[in-house]
């Protein structure tokens, strides 16, 4: 008995019958394919958040009064702490010796006008000039500028617009120059930012920048009768120095908020790395739900294909008696359904891999989630099959091995 004519003997059973394979095989196609979809729309989120973070840069950080928010209790003692300043930011900018540059902005949402057109919920962020030096904001070719230092000194009412501002509001038109009304103050566009698409079904191109004097003055520096916080960007002279330019900054910060030094930071430092960190803890989750439905399923699966393989030895009980009358040892006899075993289990991780891929292209091409196929995850599954098959194929197989095969041919 070789390799090639157990296979043969597994895939006729299979296409003999085609009802009671897919209801063996069920339990092995969607346990691998939870896999595969799963890690493929996993990996593929890895990957996009990767790159926008990246954009930002692994010698940058970002400090703010909230930092990372995990819980109701952080978000409540957060809402008690002091509003970070500009003068912050300048005292930063002064004497961090590790930084390179300092920038700073807030946000706010209002409508943004054009004549008859509109568009709702806008994000508007005040800037200061110095930002497109420090994350990665690309200006769409021949569209103009970003905001000047000069604008940002002297309050002018200045606009950098996202893609989506150019395209829903000026369709036809080159919009440098053009005037668009943010809230009942008038702003001039300056430069128009290339496009960015969206994440997560949030649009990146639906904002408008504003010199950050100018943002304070048409806005107010205070909401909800709390004086409006800023984040602070701050690019480290290197990617080597960033430690030593977020410790200065801290201690920066706690001085001028006078922090006692047995108390934690009243405010948050984050990098891209921490906000990646963040992300893949969050994705571990979906991980663990994939390996317990993936689990279950293999089980169920393998424990289908172990009764299956025992009703094949039952069935075949005379054919095995003829196999070993002819000369057949217990070892060709246990080699035949442990084959026979596997390649099923195979075929059915075969259509898993194939259903999962199927499932994360869809998914893809129906929302803003993206998917990226991993290699190596489609080896696991080709393993896991193989394994199932293996494993719940042995004791099928060593049940007809031990036949004896004068019983097997007196079998009716």
């Amino acid at each position: 008995m070789n390799l090639l004519e157990g296979i043969f003997i597994a895939l006729r059973s299979l296409a003999t019958n085609k009802l009671r394979s897919i209801l063996t095989l069920i339990g092995v196609i969607i346990g691998v394919m939870t896999v595969i979809a799963i890690t493929s729309i996993i990996a593929g989120m890895n990957k996009y958040v990767a790159d926008q973070l990246s954009a930002v840069g692994s010698d940058t950080f970002f400090i703010d009064k909230w930092g990372l928010i995990m819980s109701d209790d952080e978000w409540w003692e957060a809402l008690k702490r002091k509003s970070i300043t500009l003068e912050d930011m300048e005292a930063i900018g002064e004497n961090c010796t590790y930084c390179d540059k300092v920038g700073a902005s807030a946000d706010t949402r209002r409508r943004v006008k054009r004549t008859g057109d509109h568009l709702e919920d806008v994000r508007i962020s005040g800037v200061t000039a110095n930002l497109i030096d420090i994350i990665d904001i690309k200006l769409e070719e021949g569209e103009g500028r970003y905001i000047s230092k000069f604008e940002e000194e002297h309050n002018r009412a200045a606009a950098f617009v996202g893609w989506e501002i150019k395209d829903k509001l000026f369709p036809s038109v080159d919009p440098v120059g053009k005037e668009i009304k943010i809230g009942n103050q008038e702003f001039k566009i300056v430069g128009v930012a290339q496009k960015r698409g969206s994440f997560l079904g949030q649009s990146r191109d639906n904002f408008v920048h504003v010199p950050i004097t100018a943002f304070f003055k048409h806005f107010g520096r205070r909401r909800y009768g709390r004086q409006l916080s800023v984040e602070i960007i701050v690019k480290a002279e290197s990617f080597e120095s960033i430690n030593e330019a977020m410790d200065e900054s801290r201690a920066i910060l706690r001085a001028r908020r006078r922090v006692p030094y047995d108390k934690k930071d009243d405010f948050g430092i984050m990098t891209a790395e921490t906000l990646m960190d963040l992300y893949r803890q969050f994705t571990s989750t979906a991980y663990l739900t994939m390996i317990g439905i993936s689990s279950i399923a293999l089980v169920v699966g393998g424990i289908v294909i172990m009764n299956i393989m025992l009703v094949s030895v039952t069935q075949r009980t005379r054919e095995i008696g003829i196999r070993k009358a002819l000369g057949a040892r217990k070892r060709d006899v246990l080699w035949q359904f442990l084959v026979e075993s596997v390649t099923l289990a195979l075929v059915g991780g075969i259509v898993g891999i194939l259903l999962g891929l199927g499932t994360g292209k869809i998914v893809a091409m129906n929302s803003p989630l993206p998917a990226s196929v991993d290699p190596l995850w489609i080896a696991i599954g080709l393993f896991l099959a193989t394994s199932v098959g293996l494993a719940f194929g042995v004791y099928p197989a060593v049940k007809a091995a031990r036949l004896d095969p004068i019983e097997a041919l007196r079998y009716e």
